[in-house]
């Protein structure tokens, strides 16, 4: 009976030591830790002339959570210019003061760090539906000042190719077709959408187009993490490059965390995507964003 004693304190304190380790990487370690992705996709809609063109998408801030202040941003504007990407796609939910644990900061701090990227062909972003929770005009403002075009159901012409923005389809009104309206037939475009739900409308006419709005789950053990992941399509548009009848997708699972400030196997990312002709699997490499 003494050894059975034994061996369940010790079952116990490796219990203990176990979800101690777990709580540390949810609770501090992955969520304040992140790293730039680089992927390279092949766009069937893709012209030669573009091959090689550098994207980077950003999603998901939620500037306010515990780890997610304007150092952090900063650090992250600093650590995407090194990459020099030829343009930035801001995915929206800049802040969120509801974060529990979290506080208040400033729409117009958020926008003056992001306001310091850097890329040839420009910054373009859509809001989010935690953005229009927390004065979306106010937010809107505050990045088309700092230099940073924000489109709702509109396109504009980014030097070689034009980029289109569609509202947030929980809390406006999204119109793939007025957005599209301005694109002449033959240009290729790429679509932002903060919600990837709205992918099964896209038509096959955009190469590409990114979401953010899933944090990949945010808290993504196997099995468990349907349930965390805000979409109708459950795991269908998680996280990653998804293509369904010939038509593109990518969803980063972002900075940020919304809720809880945890992450757990769905760490912080932002992407950098190279766009050619063909997909080349396995190119992707990582490194901190601090």
């Amino acid at each position: 009976m003494r050894r059975i004693g034994q061996l369940a304190s010790a079952a116990g304190a490796v219990a203990g030591l176990s979800a101690g380790a777990l709580a540390w990487r949810a609770l501090w370690h992955e969520p304040r830790h992140g790293r730039i992705r680089e992927r390279e996709l092949a766009l069937p809609r893709w012209p030669q002339a573009l091959s090689g063109l550098r994207l980077a998408l950003v999603s998901d801030l939620h500037a306010g959570a515990p780890h997610v202040h304007v150092r952090r941003l900063e650090r992250l504007v600093a650590a995407l210019n090194a990459r020099a990407p030829d343009l930035v796609l801001l995915l929206g939910d800049f802040v969120d003061p509801d974060v529990h644990l979290g506080s208040s900061v400033a729409p117009e701090d958020v926008a003056a760090a992001l306001g310091r990227l850097r890329a040839p062909l420009g910054v373009v972003a859509v809001l989010g539906n935690h953005d229009w929770h927390h004065g979306g005009e106010r937010i809107a403002a505050a990045l088309e000042a700092a230099g940073i075009a924000t489109l709702e159901n509109d396109a504009r012409e980014v030097g070689p190719l034009w980029v289109a923005g569609v509202a947030d389809l929980r809390m406006r009104a999204p119109d793939i077709r007025r957005a599209l309206q301005p694109v002449p037939d033959a240009a290729p475009v790429l679509l932002l959408s903060h919600d990837p739900d709205l992918f099964a409308q896209v038509p096959d006419r955009v190469a590409l187009t990114v979401s953010g709005h899933t944090h990949g789950g945010q808290v993504a053990v196997p099995v468990l993490r349907r349930r965390f992941i805000p979409s109708r399509y459950g795991e269908r548009y998680a996280r990653g490059h998804v293509v369904e009848d010939g038509r593109h997708l990518y969803v980063t699972a972002g900075v940020g965390t919304t809720g809880w400030p945890v992450r757990l196997l769905a760490p912080p990312e932002v992407v950098v995507l190279r766009l050619r002709g063909r997909y080349l699997p396995g190119d992707e490499r990582g490194n901190g964003l601090a």
